[in-house]
């Protein structure tokens, strides 16, 4: 669990605000350019970024400020909608938050002159983690600290209600089949529900606890990855319900697992911020050791690139961009 050759950022893009979340649209948006939103404690910032990794005519990184959101409030959690189009006309940009009240609120922006924000109420403690139907975008699932997954429409009604076990701390969406989803709980078990039946039809368990974070890998949806305690677990859902591997990574806990969107081998998952710094590990599983690791002073926040093995974290007004080279 001793790193010792830590790397900085390959690019970084200085914040107006301290950076508690960052996220790539997971959706194409219909032009070149990937569109990212970050959240401090009082704006959602939407910008757009194009990498001289994909278009050689770029030096490092190009990112430009869209549009910022007031927001009024920390901003926890940032889910984007697959409605969001660059090239309509106008164009549509719509996400979700979670925020420290407790509430979602839900942005709808042509990036000119409409702007509407609606609030979700209902969770009567922290939202950890909220997604978009990835499909048509026409339903939100959130998860709170209130042992609920809760499932609305773009109205604000709730339209399903799940009761959980202990606090829910990730959600996400099978990317096809719009009836499936995840819910990863603080307690360590992972269930996947059918919304025909509103029943639990598989579950995954983890000796260690707190689980923090799980994702889906959507490269190869029978993997399924966790960070709980120190360690990253991974699962094969067709083979048995306890981790196929599992293995201490941050000496000071783990908080945050994330898959590639390119590669279902590649993964990162990052530390808690410590006393000094906070520490982003590039996994591959054909690598014994982390094949990259990266140290920032603070840190939150972790998305992938749709594209691209490029992942990026949160910080003191800064977003930083690590290029993987796999």
């Amino acid at each position: 669990m001793k790193h010792e050759d830590s790397h900085a950022a390959t690019y970084t893009v200085e914040c107006e605000d301290y950076v508690h979340v960052v996220e790539f649209s997971p959706f194409e948006s219909g032009t070149a350019e990937s569109l990212i939103a970050y959240g401090g404690n009082n704006y959602v910032v939407v910008g757009t970024c194009r990498f001289q990794e994909e278009d050689a005519e770029v030096e490092g990184i190009q990112y430009k400020t869209q549009r910022i959101f007031y927001h009024g409030i920390r901003v926890d959690a940032i889910a984007w909608s697959p409605e969001t189009r660059l090239d309509a006309l106008p164009p549509q940009i719509r996400f979700c938050t979670a925020a420290a009240d407790k509430k979602l609120r839900l942005f709808t922006s042509d990036l000119q002159e409409s702007n509407t924000c609606k609030i979700l109420e209902g969770h009567s403690d922290y939202v950890n983690d909220l997604v978009f139907s990835p499909q048509g975008g026409q339903e939100i699932a959130s998860v709170s600290d209130d042992h609920t997954c809760r499932i609305w429409d773009l109205e604000g009604n709730q339209r399903v209600h799940f009761v959980l076990r202990s606090p829910g701390m990730s959600v996400s969406w099978h990317p096809e089949d719009e009836l499936k989803f995840m819910v990863a709980e603080k307690n360590g078990t992972i269930r996947f529900y059918d919304l025909r039946t509103h029943q639990a039809i598989l579950s995954l368990t983890t000796d260690q606890t707190p689980l923090m974070s799980a994702s889906w890998c959507f490269k190869n949806t029978y993997k399924v990855g966790a960070v709980a305690g120190n360690d990253w677990l991974l699962w094969d859902i067709t083979r048995s319900s306890y981790p196929a591997e599992k293995r201490p990574i941050h000496a000071d806990r783990a908080r945050l697992f994330r898959w590639s969107k390119v590669n279902e081998s590649l993964f990162a998952t990052t530390g808690y911020p410590g006393k000094m710094n906070s520490q982003l590990l590039v996994h591959h599983l054909g690598h014994p050791q982390p094949i990259l690791i990266g140290s920032v002073p603070v840190g939150s926040g972790l998305t992938w690139h749709r594209t691209l093995s490029l992942c990026a974290t949160g910080g003191d007004h800064k977003i930083h961009f690590w290029v993987t080279e796999m």
